[in-house]
C-alpha cells in the first residue's frame, strides 16, 4: 500500500473514531485477510458456568461489553459501531456461546471513560485487552489473557535512531492518551532532565490511527505503544514504517493485559473460568493464531497477575 492512501484512510479511520464508525474503505484496510471463522469458535453453553453469571446479567439476557473501537488487531469497529471484528470481538463470541448470554458491544472514547462507565456500573466489562497495573487494581480487577511488550512505531530506515526508550530524549513521541506508555514515557522525562539531556516531547492521542499518521507525515519521531497493534499497523505501511525497541524492557517488567471487570464482583471469577475453558478445548490459540498473535498467549487466564510478577 503506498504512503499516500495509508494517510488517506488512517486519517479517515482517525476522524471517525469517536463514534466507532469506520467507513467500508477503512475497515478493508484495517480488517486484512485476518480473523477466525463462526465454525472455529462455536461453543456448546456450560450450563454450570451460566448459573454462576450475576443475577442481573442473567435477568439481562446479555454482557454490556464496551471497548474503544481503535486497538488492531483486538479490537476494530464496524460501520454501525457496534459490530466488532479482532481477537477481542472472536474472543466475545466464543465467551458468549459458552455462557449462553449475548455480548452488546458500547465503543466510547478513551480508556478512562471505560474505566469510569464499569465502575459507575454503565458497563459489565471491557474485554480489552487494557494493561494490568497495580494502581489500577485499587478500583478494578483484571482477568489477564494475554501479555504484551511496548515497542516503537518509527519511519522506515529509523531516521532519529531509537533502540530503546534511553533514546528519547528532545525527541517527539506520540502516545495513548490516559495509557500505561505515557505514564512510562513521563518517568523518562525525569531520567533525561538527570542526564542534563532536553525532554521528550510527549504527544497525546486518544487513538492510535491518529498516532500512526503523526509519525508517517513526521510530526511525531516514534509512536510507543504495545507491539501487538504496532506490528499490524507496520505491515499495513508496507515501506512506510518499522517497529524499534523491539526485545527491550523500555521501562516495563511483564506486562500483563486483560479484561477488566467491577472490583470483587461475582463477574471476575466465572469469566476467568470461561476464558480458561476456550484455552483448554483449544479455541483460544486458534483465535490468537489467526490474528498472528500467539506470542502473546498465556497458559492460562489469571486474575490480577501484575501483582504477581
Amino acid at each position: 500500500m503506498n504512503r499516500g492512501l495509508l494517510l488517506v484512510l488512517v486519517a479517515a479511520l482517525a476522524a471517525v473514531s469517536a463514534c466507532g464508525a469506520n467507513p467500508p474503505e477503512v475497515e478493508g484496510f484495517l480488517h486484512g485477510s485476518t480473523g477466525t471463522t463462526a465454525s472455529v469458535l462455536r461453543q456448546q453453553t456450560d450450563q454450570r458456568l451460566h448459573d454462576r453469571l450475576p443475577a442481573k446479567i442473567k435477568a439481562r439476557g446479555s454482557l454490556i461489553a464496551v471497548n474503544n473501537g481503535s486497538f488492531p488487531p483486538y479490537t476494530i469497529a464496524g460501520s454501525d459501531g457496534r459490530a466488532l471484528r479482532g481477537v477481542s470481538a472472536d474472543l466475545a463470541t466464543s465467551l458468549g456461546q459458552l455462557l449462553g448470554i449475548r455480548i452488546e458491544n458500547v465503543t466510547v472514547d478513551g480508556l478512562p471513560s471505560q474505566l469510569t462507565g464499569i465502575k459507575a456500573g454503565r458497563y459489565d466489562l471491557t474485554l480489552g485487552p487494557t494493561g494490568d497495573f497495580p494502581k489500577r487494581q485499587k478500583q478494578n480487577d483484571f482477568v489477564d489473557w494475554v501479555k504484551e511488550y511496548v515497542v516503537f512505531a518509527v519511519r522506515k530506515g529509523n531516521p532519529k535512531h531509537i533502540g530503546s526508550i534511553e533514546d528519547t530524549c528532545g525527541l517527539r513521541i506520540a502516545v495513548m492518551s490516559g495509557g500505561s506508555a505515557e505514564d512510562v514515557l513521563r518517568e523518562q522525562v525525569k531520567r533525561c532532565a538527570g542526564a542534563r539531556k532536553p525532554a521528550p516531547d510527549i504527544q497525546s492521542y486518544k487513538d492510535q490511527p491518529s498516532a500512526v499518521l503523526a509519525v508517517q507525515a513526521d510530526r511525531a519521531d516514534g509512536f510507543f505503544s504495545s507491539q501487538a497493534p504496532l506490528t499490524y499497523f507496520v505491515n499495513m505501511a508496507g515501506k512506510d514504517l518499522q517497529l524499534a525497541g523491539v526485545g527491550k524492557p523500555n521501562g516495563f517488567d511483564t506486562l500483563y493485559q486483560g479484561a477488566v471487570v467491577p472490583k470483587n464482583g461475582p463477574l471476575r471469577d466465572v469469566l476467568t473460568a470461561a476464558i480458561n475453558e476456550l484455552v483448554r478445548n483449544g479455541t483460544y490459540g486458534k483465535i490468537l493464531s489467526a490474528w498472528k498473535v500467539s506470542h502473546n498467549g498465556l497458559d492460562k487466564a489469571g486474575i490480577n497477575l501484575a501483582r504477581k510478577s
